[in-house]
């Protein structure tokens, strides 16, 4: 009899020690890239998905993102967020603040229905810091160019359950060909955790090469950042000021003596004016004031012409 009991109690801590492991059996992990769009699935769903509510977890206290099949207004991803006919919650355009634990529950008249569905959603990002040999403290992309040295940071972003030293785990660089870039003299790769640096001088030739981290788990790939270098046209020709600088002088240069010599017509031009108003003005007589100015004429025979004061004087 105490045979059997023992037996019993045997199966019985078996069994208990299976119902408290399969929690976490059916946990899924997802990995995603920054900006793309993710779907989280929730295989506990019923076939009403006004049961389901989805919530989220990181570091602090869980927050409800959907309740009865609704989405609430009052979180900060509300936009990017939508449940699927299937109960999966969709996140549109991901952010390494979207990393975290993400549960699935169904309630039926307040009551929970079966077990908690938890998605662990790791999220891979690349982050730039272009630099120079005399400043290494901005980071705008714009100052990327031909000479700079520059520093593409690829790091997963990855929930605490999930160690990115555990064995399997690995974040590669790879060129476009998808060869490794470690292979490679021209790339410094740096690795620490769950990030690895790729650090090389850029050429002219790597205006639109593409970069790819790749994360994989035990050889096989789970996603992927790529990222492409982007020259803008003054990056590429440098020396376009100079050339501006030039134009501009060589057309003042051909400007110039052409309005040096507009002046020079136009003075002649006014000089000639004033010499003839002066000739004008010295061959036009000038009669003094009550001067009679009509001109006596004389007679083609020599006499007197007959005027008013000449009879009176022949009188």
């Amino acid at each position: 009899m105490a045979n059997k009991c023992d037996l019993c109690l045997l199966g019985l801590i078996i069994l208990s020690s299976l119902l408290t492991g399969t929690s976490g059996v059916d946990d899924e992990d997802v990995f995603i890239s920054s900006g793309e769009n993710v779907r989280l699935p929730c295989n506990n769903a019923l076939s009403d998905c006004n049961s389901t509510t989805w919530s989220y977890n990181r570091d602090s206290a869980a927050v409800e993102l959907i309740t009865g099949g609704k989405k609430k207004k009052d979180t900060e991803r509300h936009e990017r967020l939508s449940l699927g006919s299937d109960c999966s919650l969709n996140i549109k355009n991901v952010t390494q603040e979207d990393y975290g634990s993400y549960t699935c529950r169904q309630y039926v008249n307040d009551k929970q229905q079966g077990t908690d569905e938890h998605v662990y959603l790791h999220v891979l990002h690349v982050s730039v810091s272009p630099s120079s040999s005399s400043s290494s403290s901005s980071s705008s992309q714009t100052e990327i160019s031909p000479g700079r040295s520059v520093t593409l940071s690829c790091q997963l972003y990855s929930y605490t359950r999930f160690s990115c030293n555990s064995e399997g785990l690995q974040l590669l660089w790879r060129n476009q060909s998808g060869v490794d870039l470690r292979t490679d003299s021209r790339y410094q790769i740096s690795s620490d955790h769950c990030n690895i640096n790729l650090t090389t001088t850029l050429l002219n030739e790597d205006d639109n090469r593409e970069w790819r981290c790749q994360l994989t788990v035990r050889n096989q790939l789970q996603t992927s950042v790529r990222y492409t270098v982007k020259y803008s046209a003054t990056a590429l020709n440098p020396a376009s000021p100079v050339i501006v600088i030039v134009i501009v002088v060589a057309s003042f240069a051909v400007l110039l003596p052409a309005l040096i010599l507009w002046m020079i017509r136009r003075k002649r031009d006014d000089n000639r004016r004033g010499t003839g108003d002066s000739e004008d003005q010295q061959t036009r007589p000038v009669y003094p004031t009550g001067q009679n100015t009509l001109l006596q004429q004389v007679p083609s025979g020599g006499g007197v012409a007959d005027t008013p004061d000449a009879c009176w004087m022949h009188s």
